[in-house]
């Protein structure tokens, strides 16, 4: 990874292409946590589960390329640097938890990609309604689906529940940091605003 040649940590900010792939990506998984609790905790017709579980993959898929775009654009550039007044255990903590935050966000699709692929059901993912989306060599082939089946659906069960918490470990040490030790840090990863630009004095 290049580190001085960055531009990325330009006064201090991300740049906009992360910006905007973060808040795409977090947009996306909230809404995919959303439709998550509903499947599993709501009752609804047939044909309105269908739709959900379509959207779902959907959703999940387009967020997955995004996750693998920002992986991506990541690695040739560097992020803002942390305040250095930051203590070392929270240095640490803070690259840990974005660590696995990127982790998680590629397991989860990975493995939703993977428990569709190995359904006994085998319905076809069409990405919003358009786009046929293949299911995973192997896992369709397979020749007992339902133990892959299960045991993919507990790993996907139990990453969303841990990402979630991750999620809210994540907002809650950004919020911490704009609202009581009131430094820059979620001020890097927000929209730039204009400033409006100073009258000449008099």
């Amino acid at each position: 990874m290049p580190a001085s040649s960055d531009k990325a940590g330009t006064a201090g900010r991300y740049d906009p292409v992360a910006i905007t792939l973060h808040w795409v990506i977090a947009a996306g998984i909230l809404a995919l946590i959303g439709m998550g609790l509903v499947m599993d905790h709501l009752k609804l017709p047939p044909m309105q589960v269908f739709k959900l579980y379509q959207l779902h993959k959907s959703i999940g898929i387009t967020t997955m390329l995004a996750v693998g775009l920002r992986i991506v654009w990541r690695a040739f550039h560097t992020p803002p640097a942390l305040p250095s007044g930051m203590p070392d255990a929270e240095r640490r903590a803070a690259h840990g938890v974005h660590w696995l935050l990127y982790g998680l966000q590629v397991l989860l699709p990975v493995s939703g990609w993977a428990l569709v692929s190995a359904s006994v059901f085998n319905i076809p993912t069409v990405l919003f309604g358009v786009v046929p989306w293949p299911h995973l060599p192997v896992l369709a082939t397979l020749h007992d689906k339902a133990p892959v089946e299960a045991a993919l659906k507990t790993l996907h069960h139990w990453s969303a529940w841990i990402l979630t918490a991750i999620i809210a470990l994540h907002a809650a040490a950004a919020l911490r940091h704009h609202f009581v030790l009131k430094d820059d840090i979620l001020r890097q990863m927000l929209p730039a605003r204009r400033r409006a630009p100073r009258s000449n004095p008099v």
